[in-house]
């Protein structure tokens, strides 16, 4: 069992004033049995009002509204969370792929957790299940595989990959960082005909030295009709533990993104995200990362550009 206080601050900064911003926030963690929310605090930049849903996926999402012309944006979410997962492998399981079929014609959710993306290098994916070999496997001992094969065979690089990133691509560059890699382990599992969903969260620190620690992290969860829903972290080929806490799940990142928005005004957008993770006995754990955006389109640049060579030429 362990207690974690955690901050997480998103920062937006424009170039030029913006307005009449619509934001939709899944930055709520889950209560669930190994999970306990024991405090709560959401701030926003003006404080606006923030409407409180339940998405499909049983996800809290805020959405609020920021009409005024400003130029910076933050979204400060601290909790108080208390972990309680097995550090252990899950119970021996002989559930198959077979065995499945029951339950998605009870749950459509299941099957639609079932249907692997549709992508080029589909015949890559279908190669690596060859060498793993699925056939009479347990889906625990597939999955696990899965999970070993690319923490094995794919390199943990950060920077080169943003959250456009494709399944495609990451086949092609073998390296990434824990989002790519739990797409692509979305990709192998549901390709072998098990149900899984993207995880969003945190991964905190310690004296093992995770990769991917200290900041937003992703995993993924398969289901198993004995146990529910088991969490593999592919980043660092583990069965999730006490060190995960859980925000949001999904089909995918899309599902899951912590903040996503829209605004009025033509300027270009910064994103940083700083995750500060406190312990029990007073330590203290915080990295900021610069997060790489979506390249805008050659017509919304020469704009961009106009407008900067305008200002410049007013001084």
């Amino acid at each position: 069992m362990a207690v974690f206080k955690i901050v997480h601050i998103t920062k937006y900064q424009y170039n030029w004033p913006i307005k009449e911003s619509i934001n939709e926030i899944r930055l709520f963690p889950h209560n669930f049995d190994n999970q306990k929310v024991l405090e709560y605090h959401l701030l926003i930049t003006n404080n606006p009002d923030v409407i409180i849903s339940e998405d499909y996926y049983g996800n809290r999402v805020g959405n609020f509204n920021y009409y005024e012309a400003h130029t910076e944006m933050i979204i400060e979410s601290r909790m108080l969370v208390r972990v309680n997962h097995s550090l252990k492998i899950p119970d021996i399981d002989a559930t198959k792929v077979e065995d499945l079929i029951p339950h998605y014609e009870k749950n459509i959710l299941l099957l639609r957790l079932s249907y692997p993306e549709t992508i080029t290098k589909q015949n890559e994916i279908l190669s690596i299940l060859d060498k793993i070999g699925c056939a009479d496997k347990p889906i625990i001992e597939i999955a696990q595989q899965c999970n070993e094969y690319i923490f094995n065979n794919f390199e943990y690089t950060k920077g080169i990959t943003n959250i456009e990133t494709t399944v495609d691509e990451i086949l092609e560059m073998k390296k990434g960082v824990c989002q790519d890699f739990a797409h692509l382990l979305l990709q192998l599992v549901r390709t072998a005909g098990i149900p899984a969903r993207y995880v969003s969260g945190y991964i905190c620190p310690n004296k093992s030295g995770f990769r991917g620690e200290g900041a937003t992290h992703a995993w993924v969860e398969i289901y198993t009709p004995n146990q529910g829903w088991l969490g593999l972290d592919p980043t660092n080929n583990i069965w999730t533990m006490d060190n995960h806490v859980k925000l949001s799940v999904g089909r995918n990142f899309y599902d899951c993104s912590p903040v996503k928005g829209i605004f009025k005004g033509l300027a270009k957008q910064t994103l940083s995200v700083c995750v500060s993770i406190g312990y029990e006995d007073g330590r203290q754990f915080e990295e900021i990362n610069d997060v790489q955006l979506q390249e805008v389109s050659v017509e919304f640049q020469e704009q961009l550009d106009s407008m900067e060579l305008l200002h410049q030429q007013q001084q």
